[in-house]
């Protein structure tokens, strides 16, 4: 078994996590990602490219690079967390989740019994986490993460029940959505003043809880606040953004060549 500390271990001893956020179902990228020194990836499954084959294999190029696992299912697809668990998936995220009864059934779909009735089948799980099956067994439970999303005024409203579910490790913040939501669908801001005080109230409950608090951030200044918040998983970097900045800045920098009036070349 290996002796790195797990993405659960880091999180509970009130460690702070980065990770990066990948859109685009090429493997290479999120392993990027972590060569690049992102302590964990996440592999976005509702508004991403990914299904479940291109998720297979990026979850092993994600361990290949050193970094920890994450993955967020599309909406209520709790079948899927079970198989993306059991291709070594560390942490699962669930968006929109709105009541007690959601909660419980997202987690159970992660926890083995007593927990939970995740199904018994970890072979690739167990081999990324350098696990014997035995071992993984005995740890999983307490090694794989079940975060609910709150990204709207229902989940706000339902949150004190929603974080008395035992098998539920934490939540997750979408500030976007909870703009949307907390505007009536009128502005997306989700770094404005109103969002940041939900933010800060959704952390508060949960941080009381004894559970786990991450949320989607939007540039650093957001982490830093985040981080104060008391969240500890953020996310920073997505990978689309990424491609698109460097593109535009690298032809920013060959941009004289617009002013250039000669012909085209004729060496050969």
């Amino acid at each position: 078994m290996t002796d790195k500390p797990f993405l659960a271990d880091k999180l509970r001893s009130g460690q702070a996590v980065v990770t990066g956020w990948s859109l685009l179902s090429e493997p290479m990228v999120p392993e990027l990602f972590a060569r690049a020194g992102y302590e964990a990836v996440t592999i976005d499954l509702q508004h991403g490219m990914y299904d479940f084959d291109d998720a297979c294999t990026t979850l092993a190029a994600i361990a290949l690079g050193g970094a920890h696992r994450i993955a967020r299912i599309p909406v209520g697809d709790n079948a899927l967390a079970g198989r993306l668990v059991d291709m070594g998936a560390e942490c699962l995220i669930a968006p929109m989740i709105n009541s007690l009864k959601e909660a419980e059934e997202f987690a159970r779909a992660v926890k083995y019994p007593p927990e939970g009735e995740r199904s018994w089948s970890p072979f690739r799980a167990a081999m990324l986490s350098e696990q014997t099956s035995d071992q993984y067994l005995k740890n999983a439970n307490r090694q794989t993460l079940a975060l609910a999303m709150i990204e709207t005024e229902e989940a706000m409203d339902a949150l004190d029940d929603i974080l008395t579910v035992d098998s539920l490790d934490g939540v997750f913040v979408g500030p976007s959505d909870l703009s949307l939501t907390l505007s009536k669908g009128a502005a997306l801001d989700p770094n404005g003043a109103r969002t940041s005080e939900a933010c800060a109230d959704i952390a508060q409950k949960t941080l009381a809880a004894g559970k786990l608090a991450g949320i989607f951030c939007l540039n650093a200044d957001k982490v830093e606040e985040a981080y104060h918040q008391g969240f500890r998983l953020m996310s920073h970097g997505i990978d689309t953004i990424f491609l698109d900045h460097s593109a535009r800045t690298c032809l920013r920098e060959v941009a004289w060549l617009g002013d250039v009036k000669d012909g085209p070349a004729t060496g050969y």
